[in-house]
């Protein structure tokens, strides 16, 4: 059995994971570790939850360790991680903090909705690996207090939702800013044609590299279905909330406005929440996921800016108030739950304008989502024909139960001081594949003096 020594990590890094309780690399883990500590650019796609923090971030940390800046004056950004929201930064500055806690290496994350001042007077003392949002990370250099141009790793993770939410252009103008001699990686949960395009605008010879459960979706969450007017959701959800053993659960709507408003109604029905969405501030955002963390709030009303962005073992419940338009949004969802090896409960609502998204959906994780009809608001009328939901397996015939669905989630990206022999990122996936760029050379970099 491959174990993190094996991959060639150094003795601090490894005794920072052993602290953890971590012994066994994920898939994306053993295949992405020992390329990364060999030079070479990576293109990795995994879902989320398989462990690409600690695949990046171990790499990065012993490069640094073992290429110690050592000319004088401030320490120059030597590593940056490019990422689309403030949660996932934030998540990704503890995973370094973490793995680098015996090491002598300062790092910073930097993003929008919070002051300037202690970003950049953090900045100004100097760090070595800058973890960044596009737009703060473009204003503070248009400021002059960013300086690239002594990167020698860059990471762009979640590239798929990073393009979703219309970064393009600044990750272009951040490329733009980098040294030409300096290794890449990215990661992404899907690679769409856009994704790969930009792959090949900045990577070099990278070698590619794929992990996919037998199924997209958890084994461990119960998934149903419940066929409801749009009118009557929020009182679904307030009865669901109030009858049914929910200890902590997230709710996803498809609009900001959309989360208010739920907020709003399900305050007045007697049950506290809070909402975060990209129009909410950093410090509310941040109030809320630790009010969330700690069990003083047991609902969460969030739009998908949370859905790849929230690593809390004990949601016991996620709600799909709104189905989301993009099927592979409704996979990272339904993975805030079912984590740490803990059982989990999905109940999506469909409405009489979702049938289609929920046929795509079905589609996407190859099974037919059992119907919960044990409720006051159940229409029998909304749901489509059998034939036109069975999603098709590869031998062609349908595919009807529930349960079937392939390899487990059960950690969410690697974060720090997960207890118990848990894996960092956590789970088991079912199943990988992975290519490696043919003959591709090993590209050295000489340390900067």
């Amino acid at each position: 059995m491959t174990n993190f020594e094996s991959l060639g990590l150094a003795e601090p890094l490894l005794r920072a994971l052993d602290a953890c309780g971590y012994d066994t690399p994920t898939p994306i883990q053993e295949q992405a570790i020992p390329p990364l500590l060999d030079g070479k650019d990576v293109l990795g796609c995994a879902q989320t939850g398989t462990g690409k923090t600690a695949a990046f971030a171990l790499p990065v940390l012993q490069y640094l360790a073992e290429n110690h800046f050592r000319g004088s004056g401030r320490r120059p950004i030597r590593a940056l991680v490019l990422t689309p929201t403030r949660e996932l930064a934030a998540q990704i500055g503890k995973s370094f903090d973490t793995y680098g806690r015996r090491l002598k290496l300062k790092h910073t994350v930097i993003f929008g909705g919070v002051g300037q001042n202690p970003q950049v007077r953090t900045l100004r003392a100097g760090v070595d690996i800058l973890v960044a949002c596009p737009g703060r990370l473009l204003d503070l250099q248009n400021q002059g207090f960013v300086d690239l141009s002594q990167v020698d790793f860059f990471v762009l993770d979640e590239a798929d939702r990073m393009l979703d939410m219309g970064f393009v252009r600044d990750v272009r103008k951040v490329l733009k800013l980098l040294p030409r001699e300096r290794q890449n990686l990215l990661f992404s949960a899907t690679m769409p044609k856009a994704v790969i395009t930009l792959a090949g605008q900045f990577l070099r010879d990278p070698v590619l590299l794929r992990v996919t459960p037998e199924t997209t979706t958890v084994e461990l969450i119960d998934q149903k279905v419940m066929f409801v007017q749009k009118a009557d959701k929020r009182r679904l959800l307030a009865h669901l909330i109030k009858q049914g053993d929910v200890e902590r659960a997230i709710v996803f709507t498809r609009t900001k406005h959309g989360a208010n408003r739920l907020v709003k109604h399900l305050d007045r029905a007697g049950i506290a929440c809070q909402a975060i969405h990209g129009n909410k501030t950093q410090n509310a955002r941040t109030r809320a996921l630790d009010a969330f963390r700690s069990g003083r709030l047991r609902i969460l009303i969030a739009t998908d800016v949370a859905s790849r962005g929230i690593d809390v073992d004990d949601v016991s419940h996620v709600f799909n108030f709104d189905l989301p338009n993009v099927s592979e949004s409704y996979v990272h969802r339904i993975g805030r739950t079912a984590r740490a090896g803990r059982e989990g409960i999905a109940i999506a609502f469909c409405d009489e304008s979702e049938g289609g998204y929920l046929r795509d959906i079905e589609r996407l994780i190859g099974l037919t989502i059992e119907i919960e009809d044990e409720h006051p608001w159940h229409d029998e009328h909304l749901i489509p024909p059998a034939d036109a939901r069975a999603p098709k397996s590869r031998n062609g015939s349908n595919r009807g139960r529930r349960g079937d669905s392939g390899g487990r989630n059960s950690g969410g990206r690697s974060g720090g001081g997960r207890s118990g022999g848990r894996r960092p990122g956590a789970g088991k996936v079912s199943k990988s594949r992975s290519g490696t760029s043919s003959g591709a050379p090993r590209r050295r970099r000489r340390p900067r003096r």
